[in-house]
């Protein structure tokens, strides 16, 4: 394949497919309660990303039950991951992380969990109890990290919160626990530009980052990014521009990184734009067969570390 799919990491490591279990909890965000900010992302909806989750009001245990029996049916399933999609979740009191997690990981055929929140709510107490369950209940951990781009001027526009440090930072922690670690980026940010993007690859290469997710942005009604949109004050890149786009950061980024997706959706209801007025799937077969058809495939210009750039220095590849 021209990228390392997700689908064929999980095969790989758990022998055949895994479907995630979205899961909602009662968390909200450092940048909307007032602790960094108010009202957060430019471009966050008010439920955040969980738009496939149920309430948060279900017990982890019942939202995984409930959407066993949907998934178990039809697909067949019989291993899972639980992700924790919504907002930051290690924001929560440690107390409650720690409970939402056992429960998690006490729920037959889990094999991962999977831990959405933000580079600035990473801290040594949080891993270390997190790296507890992980070797009590023998379950695998990714924390997935916001970034979206290391732009520091975007990060700012978009009121992140954040900056391209506290992310770095965030990475190396992560890694001295033996967990993964999933970047989350938008490549068509209206304030980026391809060297962003190409530098967003090399960025996550050089800290070895184990798993990206890759996101068309939306523009989510009510937000203030929406308020730009309708007034005309906010730019949107072309289709065929981000479609250039993920495959220059493909093409930068190491082979080794698993690629969890290369555009998301949204339901339509909630935006007033989402990836252009076309489906995700074929967006991403335009992708792949362009890809194919003339040879190009993730890595392919991924030659910047451990000193090969300098060809005389160095005769290691990525």
């Amino acid at each position: 394949m021209v990228y390392y799919r997700f689908s064929d990491y999980l095969k790989q490591r758990y022998g055949e497919k895994v479907y995630k279990i979205p899961i909602a909890l009662p968390v909200t965000c450092p940048n909307r309660d007032g602790s960094l900010g108010r009202g957060g992302c430019t471009f966050c909806g008010p439920i955040g990303a969980g738009y496939e989750s149920l309430p948060a009001s279900m017990s982890v245990t019942e939202q995984i039950e409930a959407n066993k029996r949907h998934i178990v049916p039809k697909y067949k399933a019989k291993k899972f991951i639980a992700y924790l999609q919504n907002y930051s979740n290690t924001y929560l009191p440690l107390e409650r992380l720690e409970g939402y997690l056992e429960e998690a990981a006490k729920a037959a055929d889990m094999v991962a969990i999977y831990i959405a929140t933000r580079p600035d709510c990473i801290s040594e107490s949080y891993l270390n109890a997190i790296k507890k369950i992980q070797e009590l209940y023998k379950i695998d951990i990714c924390i997935e990290l916001g970034l979206q781009t290391v732009n520091p001027h975007s990060l700012v526009k978009i009121n992140r919160g954040h900056s391209l440090a506290e992310f770095i930072d965030a990475v190396l922690r992560i890694k001295r626990y033996d967990m993964q670690v999933c970047a989350h980026m938008i490549l068509n940010l209206p304030y980026d530009d391809e060297l962003d993007v190409i530098e967003g690859a090399k960025i996550l290469s050089a800290l070895n980052v184990d798993q990206v997710k890759l996101h068309a942005l939306y523009i989510i009604k009510g937000t203030p990014m929406a308020k730009a949109y309708e007034d005309g004050n906010l730019k949107l890149i072309s289709l065929s521009a981000y479609e250039e786009r993920v495959i220059a950061f493909l093409q930068y980024l190491s082979p080794n990184i698993i690629i969890q997706r290369i555009i998301g959706r949204a339901p339509a209801e909630n935006t007033l734009f989402a990836n252009w007025g076309t489906g995700w799937w074929k967006i991403h077969d335009t992708i792949v067969n362009r890809m194919e058809t003339e040879n190009i495939y993730q890595g392919r210009l991924c030659d910047y570390l451990n000193g090969h750039l300098l060809k005389n220095f160095a005769n290691n590849n990525c």
